[in-house]
């Protein structure tokens, strides 16, 4: 973690579910590129990552379907999402780590 990567690769390709936070709301969404996508998304705070693409995204959307607020993304931040999040955070202060770390990993296994 922490190489300089070669600037003529490609970046390799780490999807991510994220979960956000915006006042009494929480959302869930999926990306490959998270610090674009949740610059473009109004949030107070990034809560996890979990690695995954939208499959796992649909699976985590129908795992708190009650919660969910109308056809949005965007979810009341109920028992059950709050202790998923939690054990996504165990142990990492910070999701941008995690992610860092997921993305180092991607850059070893390919050289």
């Amino acid at each position: 973690m922490g190489d300089i990567v070669d600037g003529e690769l490609p970046r390799p390709r780490v999807d991510v579910v994220y979960y956000i936070r915006f006042d009494d709301r929480i959302k869930i969404g999926t990306t490959v590129n998270p610090r674009q996508r949740l610059q473009r998304l109004w949030h107070e705070g990034v809560l996890a990552f979990e690695r995954g693409d939208r499959l796992v995204e649909r699976r985590r959307h129908a795992q708190f379907a009650a919660d969910r607020l109308g056809r949005s993304e965007w979810f009341s931040p109920s028992k059950a999402l709050e202790t998923h999040i939690a054990a996504l955070s165990a142990g990492v202060e910070d999701p941008w780590l995690r992610h860092a770390r997921w993305v180092s990993e991607a850059i070893a296994l390919r050289g």
